[in-house]
């Protein structure tokens, strides 16, 4: 799988956009964005890249979450190129309604939908198993201080996440985190559970 983030050199203010490709770009192979941002230039990026022969440039959409940062791109992407568009709430421009523990098939590998409710109520991570890889988008996975409080729906996801496998984190701002990357979620985990859980 191919990992190419379409707002590494954004001039405005876009959450991460990451576009996945199969290895091979075979026929099969589902082309997805994680988020759209808001960035118009990643229309021309798109269209600019190898995404396969015969194949549609765009495949799939999914939103990690509803904020504007992440999702205002996503009627101008749907008119581009007429994906279909998932997300864990129905919102302005989503076909398909995610679900906690759900499989989907994006680029050549297989992700699991973990639900995080938290920074939203809809918030998601996406979870790829065969290759030990997290897109988070505004999910705290990095917590370093014990004075917080926590629902306890997010602290019951946190401890799925830190059950998993994972060796790299994409979020949805910032670069990827892909040293000690279990490590860090294990001592998040630690300080959540120190905090005020309600």
């Amino acid at each position: 799988m191919k990992v190419i983030n379409l707002t590494s050199d954004s001039k405005i203010y876009t959450s991460n956009v990451y576009f996945l490709l199969g290895d091979w770009k075979g026929v099969d192979d589902v082309n997805t964005l994680i988020d759209v941002g808001r960035d118009p230039s990643i229309i021309e990026k798109i269209k600019g890249l190898d995404t396969g022969v015969g194949k549609k440039k765009v495949d799939k959409v999914v939103l990690t979450h509803g904020h504007f940062d992440h999702a205002s791109l996503l009627p101008t992407i749907k008119a581009e190129f007429n994906p279909e568009a998932y997300a864990f709430h129905s919102n302005n421009g989503t076909s398909h309604v995610l679900r906690d523990g759900q499989a989907l098939r994006l680029a050549d590998r297989w992700f699991e939908v973990i639900h995080t409710p938290g920074h939203t109520s809809d918030s998601i991570c996406l979870y790829c198993a065969q290759d030990g890889v997290l897109f988070s988008g505004d999910t705290s996975l990095i917590i370093t201080a014990t004075d917080g409080s926590y629902q306890e729906d997010f602290v019951v996801a946190l401890e799925k996440i830190a059950r998993r496998n994972i060796k790299a984190i994409y979020p949805g701002h910032g670069n990827p985190i892909t040293d000690r990357a279990k490590r860090l979620i294990y001592m998040s985990l630690d300080n959540v559970r120190k905090s005020q859980i309600f």
